[in-house]
């Protein structure tokens, strides 16, 4: 091979990965035939943090809307996200799954949208250039606007009202408590728009690795944090400069009206919890299965995807308002409307798994929802706490791999680690974050498994001056308790913004990186590795 074959060659791999892009076919199973589901058999079961309207006549009138109105996903996008997850299952591409805790109506302004996907693009670059790993994009965006909650009421101040349940149930005003039917449709728009504007961005250029600087850190405080983004950047300026001496990528013409080249576009899917079953089933539509994956799958987005369907008309049932949704862990009973719901959908699925999964739980539910074991059907997503992932990830993981399941297992390092402030705030310390995320490491390396990606609560909104939310504290900006206060904007659960986002991601890139110098094989799975992990963002974090 010429030395000039060499160098494209590996120049395309890094620009492959860099875009997230797949080439590989992906392989259709039809659902096993069950005369029992339908997407309303969810109904005969039990149900899990149901919402009680005070109008079943007015419920039922929207939701016969909601079943008129157009797709917000199509069955060839969902299909191309199981097989890029069928890529992370077998450890050839990472899982970033990651956006706000609960959206709010309000929210859905072109800055806020803007921030999320930059802090996306921002933190996937990082994990990419130290892995050298396609990474797979799902964000908790244009749709998650459902909140689970652990009682029906709530106190706020002298008065007991009905919890606030999100922006599609009711409003965060106690005085706005009643479930409001309308609000389903609100939230089908507000998708639809966040929607449309992502993929209007991912389109025109926003994407584009010519100019990740424009993703934003002017607001980033720390001098490090900065300089290391910074060479990664300079280090992709270098690569895609060499390419196009070379003649492999021809350059940002897209800017001036032309095609889109590799590296001009991303893959990016949706998400969000699966909790509201009406507006889900309303949703649901049954479709011909695509016969095969988009012939030319470089440079697009999975908005475009548009496959031929197969001449024998087999149908499935996709929920269109996601292409990836999740089972919470307040909505998992085996014998509940959730998973029964969830059972006869063809999206890829997650599945949260707590302290209170036993193991034998946990393989019937897999048995449930993937009877064929099909490869990229089900993501786990772990969220123990610090204290306790150690008493139940690898006795999962062994309870897994015991079965003959092939799953996803992804780190939600989050949940179960949110703390109330001396000044009543609710947040989470960056440190308990991080101390999860590496016991996770170790322990998958330790049972032989494998850490396929992460789920966070983050944000990359600015408020009117131009600052980060102030929700967790710790991170390489030092944020303290007292700091919370400041621009504390969530009304749901505390996220990270976008300096400690970046923080989490360097340490992820950094753990790759060492994987993939080492030639492939994971950290020996001791303690020490993992101690050595946590020092490292240590120092990160103090300067």
């Amino acid at each position: 091979m010429s030395l000039r074959c060499m160098i494209t060659q590996i120049t395309l791999s890094l620009c492959g990965a860099l875009k997230g892009a797949v080439t590989k076919p992906i392989v259709i199973h039809t659902m096993p035939a069950s005369e029992s589901w339908s997407p309303s058999s969810w109904k005969s079961k039990s149900i899990a943090q149901d919402v009680e309207y005070p109008d079943p006549k007015h419920l039922a009138k929207v939701l016969s809307k909601l079943e008129t109105l157009p797709p917000l996903v199509t069955p060839s996008e969902i299909e191309r996200l199981r097989n890029q997850l069928s890529l992370v299952q077998r450890n050839e591409a990472f899982l970033l799954h990651a956006g706000d805790c609960a959206e709010s109506f309000d929210a859905c302004t072109h800055e806020n949208i803007s921030a999320k996907i930059g802090l996306i693009l921002s933190f996937s670059l990082i994990l990419i250039w130290g892995a050298r790993l396609p990474v797979v994009r799902i964000g908790r965006i244009a749709g998650q606007y459902a909140k689970p909650r652990s009682s029906p009421r709530e106190k706020i101040g002298d008065r007991e009202v009905l919890s606030f349940r999100g922006d599609n149930v009711n409003g965060l005003d106690p005085n706005d408590r009643t479930p409001d039917p309308e609000r389903l449709l609100s939230a089908y728009f507000h998708s639809t728009a966040t929607l449309n504007h992502v993929r209007g961005l991912l389109t025109s250029g926003f994407a584009s690795l010519h100019q990740p600087r424009t993703w934003s850190l002017s607001h980033v405080r720390s001098p490090s944090l900065r300089t290391e983004f910074e060479a990664i950047v300079e280090g992709l300026s270098d690569a895609l400069d060499f390419s196009r001496t070379i003649g492999v990528e021809s350059g940002p013409s897209f800017e001036q009206g032309g095609g889109r080249g590799t590296v001009g576009e991303v893959d990016f899917y949706t998400s969000h919890e699966g909790l509201m079953l009406e507006y889900e089933q309303a949703l649901t539509r049954e479709f011909p299965l695509p016969v095969r994956a988009p012939a030319a799958t470089h440079g697009h987005t999975a908005a475009k995807d548009n496959a031929n369907t197969s001449s024998k008309a087999e149908k499935a049932f996709y929920n269109t308002s996601a292409h990836f949704l999740w089972i919470g862990d307040r909505t998992r009973q085996l014998t509940g409307a959730h998973v029964e719901y969830f059972r006869g959908i063809r999206n890829p699925i997650g599945i949260k798994v707590g302290p209170s999964m036993a193991g034998d739980e946990l393989v019937r539910l897999l048995d449930i929802v993937n009877p064929r074991k099909e490869a990229g059907r089900v993501t786990l997503i772990t969220r123990y706490g610090a204290g306790k992932i150690d008493d139940h990830l690898a006795g999962h993981i062994a309870a897994v791999q015991g079965s003959g399941h092939g799953v996803i297992w992804i780190c939600d390092p989050m949940h179960g680690n949110t703390q109330t402030s001396a000044s009543g705030l609710k947040t989470r310390h960056f440190g308990t974050i991080i101390s999860e995320l590496t016991a996770c490491l170790r322990i998958h390396a330790t049972c032989g498994s494998r850490l396929g990606g992460v789920s966070l609560e983050f944000t990359g909104e600015l408020n009117e001056e131009g600052f980060s939310v102030t929700e967790c504290v710790g991170g390489s900006m030092e944020l303290g308790e007292q700091e919370l206060g400041l621009r504390y904007q969530s009304f749901c659960d505390p996220r990270l913004n976008f300096e400690q986002s970046l923080d989490v991601a360097f340490l992820i890139s950094n753990f790759l990186k060492k994987e993939r110098r080492n030639g492939g094989k994971q950290a020996a799975g001791t303690d020490a590795h993992a101690d050595v992990l946590y020092t490292e963002l240590s120092r990160q974090a103090s300067g």
